[in-house]
Parts: C-alpha cells; structure tokens; sequence
C-alpha cells in the first residue's frame, strides 16, 4: 500500500443540503395552512413579495351594490343579521352554576360548592382534594365531603366524581332512586342493585372482565353479570363532554377528483393558499437609489422572492404528479368505494415516477383528496399487500375490513378466536396471514379479544 503525501485530483458526486433546498423540501410537506402561515411571514421579511389571499373582496365590493349607503326606518336589509349570531353553548361550570343559584344553603356552603364548581374538569369530574378544600375554607372533611355531595346530585348524574368508578357508581344510584319512585317493585336483583354491588366491591375484576370470579365471589349467573354490564354500557364515563365548546373541525383538500363521463379527473384545490406577486412598484422605488447596500438588499430580497415562486411551482407539480400517479393505481377505489383499495407503497410510486421515496412521503403529508366517496388523508391510501390463495395480492385495509365483518358476524356466546379469524380469512376470501398479524390488525381496529368479547346470555 502507497502511504506516500501527496495531492491528486478526484470527481465526486454530492448533494449539497442549502438553505434553499431545506425550503423547497419544507414547502414540499407543507399542509396548505402551514404554507399560507409560512407565505405571510416571509412577506413580513421580503418587502418584494407581495401575498394576496385569494376570493376576498373589498368593503366597498362587497357594498356596491347597495342602492344607498343609508337605510330609513322603514327599509330593511334583505339579510335577517340575528339569524348569523353563532350559537354558543354554555360551559359545564355555567350550567352548575344556574343549578346552584336554586338550591337553598347556607353561606359557607355556598362558598365551598361554587369552589367545587370551579375545579370541575372538561369532562365533569372534580379536580381537587377534599383535604385541600378542608385547610382553604377551614371546615372538616366530613362538611366538605357533605358539599361534594350536594354537588353531585345536581345534573348531569355522575358530575363532580372523583374517579370513573365513583362516576358510574353516582348514575347507577340515581337510576335506583329513579326507579324506586317509579315502582314499588324490589329491585335487589335488578341489574342497577347488582352493577351497584359490582362495581362498589369489584370495580378492577369488572372492568378486566374477570366475571367468572365475580360470579364466583357474589354467587351470581354469568347472564346476570352480563345484564349489569350492558346496563353500564348505558351510562356516560364523562358527563361533562357534552358541555364543551368546541368548534367543529373542517378538512379543506388539497386534491380534487371527479368523475366525468365515467371518467376520473384530477385538479388541484389551492383556494386557500394565498397568491404570491412581485412588488414591481417597489423594487422600482428602491431602485432609483444609487446606493450599493440597497442594491445588495434588493438583489437578495429578489433572489428570495424567485426561489419562493419557483418552490412554489415545484411543489404543486410534484403533488399533481403524485395525485395522478395515485388515481392511476387506485382507479377502481375512487370510483366504487374504499373495499376496492388496492395494495400500493410510497417505494411503487417513487419508482414509477422515478424521485425518491421521501419525496412521496413529503408529497401526501397532511394532504386530503376529496373523492366521488368521501374525503381521505392522502396517506391512508397506501397499504401494504397481502398474499392470497390466487397468488394475487390484496392490500391490508381490505384485510382489515374482512376481520371487522367477521367479527361482526360472529356468534357473540362462541367469539371467533384469532386462529379461527386466520382460517376463515383463507377460506372466504383467499387471505393469507398469521394469527399474529390478525392480532395486530383487531387492536387497530380496536376490537378486543375473544374472551372478552364474549356474552354470557
């Protein structure tokens, strides 16, 4: 081997990451908020970039064609304005609250309920210690216990618990004093008396389905058992849920399909990213100085704005690339609904459209296709195959859907076992996979295992 010093000269191929890269690659798995989001702080920067959202219209558009700008006592606006008044929808604390305001109590425990009320969490249940309560108002635990109480009579039944088994336990009360004002009928061996029993005694071998023991230790019938538990199917393990504010969440796709003539089209949807222009007038303004560091500024500043437009350019040609390829594959899927999903990987269509993987992967991040049938996360489409008995190939999705229908179908006194699920899979539909992977796909699916899918009845 030479070890001598020396110089010598190599050809080497390397890919340099720049800032200009990085930004194109970011661009690139941009969700369309994130770019419009990216798009208005780079204007903040670039005074040459101009960004302009698009289908909006000015106050004066948007009033033009009004016959004048004032209104007489005995005009009206065509547009009933109450009408547009969102609907609002009180918190859990506001509700409790108008409760308290008609419960007669004295003043301390008036100050110790609406402290409660305070602490109750989004989903009903209190959040704080008595003991903590007890040292802040100066009462014994046993008074504050008793203001607890007062609190969780009010409505929802289960609010102000502590834990979901006290949660439970406070709807199944109040079903029993229910019933007991309805009826005269005994009701020791009710379904609620016995869930009551069950979950005061046995809340942990309940909750795993140890009802054989349960059976065991009460000297009950599993079909008993079976009653309490479909009775707690009833109740609400969070009270306090229905009373959030929360505004309902909209997907905007990125991707649009159609169908034509029995035909698939494909388009674009980038209404709500913002359109991007060069400040002409300005760079002309700037211009006019003869100054060495404006000019450098601006040649920058102009540099960034190009770069933009043409990451900008770039990135709905590749997503448009990536949408066609897809629609391509999966034309069967768009047209007849998700059972006809075919296997398909981000490496198939890398390859076919000859970039590299990662590019796919950054293509579909947090993109949506609106469909003939329905919008989807453009990265749920792709599955992995799955070997059938035609020495074909099926996707995992449509494994998965053929696991849910099974279980659906199944006989719930005798559940399928996974090893059954493996067999069936083979023999109705052709579909090779093992017990394990059955597993895998049940708890996604989140269904749980046979022996606790099974009813006693």
């Amino acid at each position: 081997m030479d070890l001598k010093p020396g110089l010598w000269q190599k050809q080497t191929m390397k890919l340099a990451m720049t800032q200009e890269l990085t930004q194109a690659i970011a661009l690139l798995q941009y969700s369309a908020q994130e770019l419009a989001t990216f798009l208005e702080e780079k204007a903040i920067e670039n005074p040459l970039l101009q960004v302009e959202p698009k289908h909006t219209r000015s106050l004066s558009e948007v009033s033009r064609g009004r016959k004048s700008p004032k209104m007489s006592s005995g005009d009206h606006d065509d547009k009933n304005w109450i009408e547009h008044i969102p609907e609002t929808t009180g918190s859990i604390q506001d509700y409790l609250l108008l409760q308290l305001t008609d419960t007669p109590l004295t003043n301390n425990e008036l100050r110790v309920v609406h402290y409660f009320i305070e602490a109750i969490d989004v989903n009903g249940y209190l959040g704080v210690d008595l003991d903590v309560v007890s040292e802040k108002f100066g009462i014994a635990i046993a008074e504050a216990e008793n203001c607890l109480k007062i609190l969780q009579g009010f409505e929802p039944a289960g609010v102000a618990a502590r834990n979901l088994q006290e949660c439970l336990l406070l709807q199944v009360e109040r079903a029993l004093t229910l019933k007991k004002d309805a009826t005269e009928e005994d009701s020791s061996r009710s379904p609620e008396q016995l869930l009551k029993t069950i979950l005061s005694e046995h809340f942990i071998l309940f909750a795993e389905k140890k009802w054989k023991t349960i059976a065991k230790l009460l000297k009950l019938d599993l079909k008993e058992i079976q009653q309490a538990y479909d009775f707690v199917q009833t109740l609400n393990p969070r009270p306090g849920a229905a009373y959030q504010n929360e505004k309902a969440a909209y997907v905007v796709p990125d991707v649009i399909i159609k169908t034509e003539n029995g035909q698939l089209t494909v388009s674009l949807f980038d209404d709500t990213i913002p359109k991007v222009t060069f400040n002409e007038s300005y760079y002309r303004e700037l211009s006019a100085y003869k100054d060495r560091e404006v000019s450098r500024f601006l040649q920058e500043k102009q540099a960034d704005y190009q770069w933009i437009y043409k990451s900008l350019e770039q990135r709905r040609e590749t997503l448009m690339k990536v949408a066609l390829k897809i629609v391509e594959k999966q034309s069967e899927f768009f047209l007849q609904g998700p059972s006809f999903l075919k296997p398909m990987t981000m490496k198939e269509i890398a390859e076919e459209l000859e970039i590299h993987e990662s590019t796919v992967s950054r293509a579909v991040r947090e993109k949506y296709i609106q469909t003939p049938t329905g919008t989807y996360e453009m990265r749920n489409l792709f599955s992995s195959s799955i070997q059938t008995t035609e020495q074909d190939q099926t996707s995992s999705t449509h494994a998965k859907q053929a696991i849910e229908r099974l279980i659906k179908n199944e006989n719930k006194q005798k559940p399928l076992s996974d090893q059954d699920i493996v067999k069936m899979l083979e023999d109705r539909s052709g579909i090779r996979i093992s017990r394990r992977t059955v597993a895998k796909y049940r708890e996604q699916l989140g269904i749980q295992a046979s022996s606790k899918r099974r009813r006693f009845e």
